[in-house]
Order: structure tokens, then C-alpha cells, then sequence
């Protein structure tokens, strides 16, 4: 059945709320508004009462299908429920009624945050530093590309103008490297699911900047290849991407880092328990190796003594990606998130949606086509073809 939009509500001289006398002149708007700002015909609005309204907009939300109403399998976009008190946390006037043009001084709190954010998410992913700057997971790829190409624009191999990208990888990998200028080469994958080490090989060469890897890979494999593909990569002088979409099934057992892995982005609006789609926004977080850290966008927070600090002196920066320093609410939820659940609280969400998917796949794969019989991570991948 469907809805009535607002406007068929309207009933002439209904309203919800009536103001009291004015006790000053009344002016018209046009004496307050400049050029031709007025509208030349009055808008429409219904006159509705308050119960109108709650009852339209209640009924309107009934409709719509989220994390808090049931299970919400998303592939690789992982929908974790998203703590009420994280949302209170970040509407705290501390965080809500602050402005990123404040003096350093006035925003020390924000700062520190922003700090230990950073500090934990390199702490999880094993990397060194990081930013927070990034809007959203595609745009953490772009700025780890860029990171690529200042990389080797400093140690002056400009040759490298290729990125490798698996079969099985994250779908927006091959769009960000080509916008930031890399020819892009598919590496196959083998009768596992997973990177063919032989096909890597045959693509290998002086001319390939690195590899853009999920691990798990978007098959919900994990890639158990990955140290002898780091090692290849980086005896071919190349770096490792790592797309952190699949985080959710790892933390707190392995690190990117760990496994050889130069440069990651996060997923907060998935990994961290952060509203997602349409209840954002996102937040893209870039963990680097140090070898990359002279290249992350400023400025960076470090501390100095008992100060945070914007530190803008940094002369290999790819500059900022950013108008200012990130999505800031999503990042206190972030942290929020990290605090409540600690290191074994983390691990224990990861154990739990690789059991959870495990369980899943055995029910239904006997009803839909499994291309990968095999113990997956935290997702899998059926066919409706038979």
C-alpha cells in the first residue's frame, strides 16, 4: 500500500504550532533579502498538524529496511549495528560545536582524538602512521595511488606506471588507480579462487609501481599466497596496496602490516560500527609503512610535549586531499567503538562473523551454487544458476 506524500495531508487552516503576538513591526522579507533571492510565486507548503507529520514520517520509516530492523548481508560492504551511544558521544557539544578553523588551543580535545585515532587504526593494521582526512573507502584508494606515485617521483623510477589488480579484488580498485594515472593489469585468478602466483609473475616487471589487494578477496578468501606475493612484489620493487574493505573478518588476528602490506584504507562506515549508505557519511582512513610517511597529506596531528599540533611541514606531501581534516563525527564514533570493544573485544567480532558466514554457507549450499567449497571469512558468494 502506499503512502500519501505530505502535501496530499494539507487541509486549509490546520496547523501545528500558532506564534504568539509579535510585539515589533512587521516588515515584509523583500526588505531583507538582496537581488533576486524572493521567490516570485509562493511555495506550496501543507498545513499539517504536528500528528500529521509524526504519523507520516513514522509510517515512512516502518518502510525502510536497516541494520536496526534485521540481518543485512552486504557483501563486502559490511553492515555492523551501530551502537546508540556512539551517536550520543559524537553530538556532544565538544564535538558537534566545534569549527575546524578554531586556534590549535581551543581544539586540543578534538586533536588528541584525532592523535589516538590514528595511533589505534596503525596499532590494528600494523602500519606506522596514517590520516584521517579521507571521505570515504574510494576516496582512501586515491590517496594511497597518489601516495604510489610521490613514492616513486621522490627515488626518481617514474617507469613504473602500471598497478596490478586481481580478478578477485575490491570493484572500485581499478577505477582509482587509472584516475590517478596508472595503466591498470589484471592478474588471474587460479582453480582456488585466490591470486594466481604464476600469473602475478608472467605481470611483474620494472615498469609496475605495486598490487591493489583484499584480503580476504571479494570471494570472502583469504589469500594464503600473501607473503610469497609480497615478497615477489617487493623483489620487483613494487608496493602493496591493501584495500581494508574486509577488515571486519581479521582484526586482532593478522595485520596487513604483518603480511607486507605498504599502504591500507580503512572502511569506518563498515569496520568501526559507523552509520553506513544513506546513514553516513564515510570515512576512508590511509595507514602507511614508514618508507610513505614523508608523503601523507597535511597536515598531520603529532604531539609535542603536553600539545597536539598541526604539523604542516612536511615537503613531500601529496598536499591535502581534504578540505580540512576528515569526517570528524564519524571518527569520534570510530574511536568510541575502538574503546568500548579493546583488542579482545575486536578479535572476538571478527571470530564471530567468520563463524557466522561459515554457519551460513553450510545451510545454503546445498540450495545455490557454491563456486568455492572451501572455509571462507566473514562472506560468501552463492549463484542463483544451477
Amino acid at each position: 500500500m502506499s503512502s500519501k506524500l505530505i502535501f496530499e495531508l494539507h487541509s486549509e487552516g490546520r496547523a501545528g504550532y500558532r506564534f504568539p503576538e509579535q510585539d515589533v513591526p512587521a516588515k515584509p522579507a523583500s526588505e531583507f533579502l538582496r537581488g533576486g533571492v524572493k521567490r516570485e510565486k509562493a511555495a506550496f507548503l501543507p498545513q499539517v498538524a504536528e500528528i500529521d507529520v509524526v504519523r507520516h514520517y513514522t509510517e515512512l520509516a516502518s518502510k525502510s529496511f536497516g541494520v536496526d530492523a534485521g540481518f543485512y548481508p552486504l557483501g563486502s560492504c559490511t553492515m555492523k549495528y551501530n551502537p546508540k551511544i556512539n551517536e550520543d558521544v559524537a553530538s556532544f557539544p565538544e564535538f558537534a560545536d566545534i569549527h575546524p578553523l578554531q586556534s590549535e588551543d581551543t581544539v586540543q580535545g578534538m586533536l588528541e582524538l584525532i592523535y589516538r585515532t590514528t595511533e589505534n587504526l596503525a596499532e590494528i593494521t600494523g602500519m606506522k602512521w596514517g590520516t584521517l582526512q579521507p571521505f570515504a573507502g574510494a576516496h582512501g584508494e586515491y590517496t594511497g595511488m597518489k601516495l604510489f606515485k610521490a613514492y616513486f617521483k621522490k627515488t626518481g623510477d617514474t617507469k613504473r606506471t602500471k598497478v596490478l589488480v586481481p580478478t578477485s579484488a575490491h570493484g572500485t580498485n581499478p577505477a582509482s588507480a587509472h584516475i590517478s594515472g596508472f595503466d591498470v593489469e589484471e592478474v588471474q585468478a587460479d582453480e582456488r579462487g585466490l591470486v594466481s602466483v604464476e600469473s602475478l609473475k608472467e605481470h611483474l616487471s620494472d615498469e609496475v609501481a605495486g598490487i591493489m589487494l583484499t584480503n580476504p578477496n571479494t570471494l570472502g578468501l583469504f589469500e594464503k599466497d600473501i607473503v610469497e606475493i609480497a615478497k615477489l612484489v617487493h623483489d620487483a620493487g613494487g608496493l602493496l596496496y591493501y584495500d581494508g574493505a574486509n577488515m571486519n573478518a581479521i582484526m586482532g588476528k593478522v595485520r596487513p602490516g604483518d603480511m607486507g602490506f605498504d599502504v591500507i584504507h580503512l572502511n569506518l562506515h563498515k569496520t568501526f560500527a559507523t552509520p553506513h549508505g544513506g546513514g553516513g557519511p564515510g570515512s576512508g582512513p590511509v595507514l602507511v609503512g614508514e618508507k610513505l610517511i614523508p608523503f601523507l597529506p597535511v597536515p598531520v596531528v603529532k604531539k609535542e610535549g603536553e600539545k597536539y599540533v598541526f604539523d604542516y611541514n612536511k615537503p613531500d606531501t601529496i598536499g591535502r586531499i581534504s578540505g580540512f581534516y576528515g569526517n570528524i563525527a564519524v571518527i569520534v564514533k570510530a574511536y568510541a567503538y575502538i574503546l568500548a570493544m579493546g583488542s579482545d573485544g575486536l578479535k572476538k567480532a571478527s571470530e564471530m562473523a567468520v563463524l557466522n558466514a561459515n554457519y551460513l554457507k553450510e545451510r545454503l549450499k546445498t540450495t545455490y551454487h557454491l563456486a568455492y567449497d572451501s572455509t571462507c571469512m566473514h562472506e560468501f558468494v552463492l549463484s542463483a544458476e544451477t
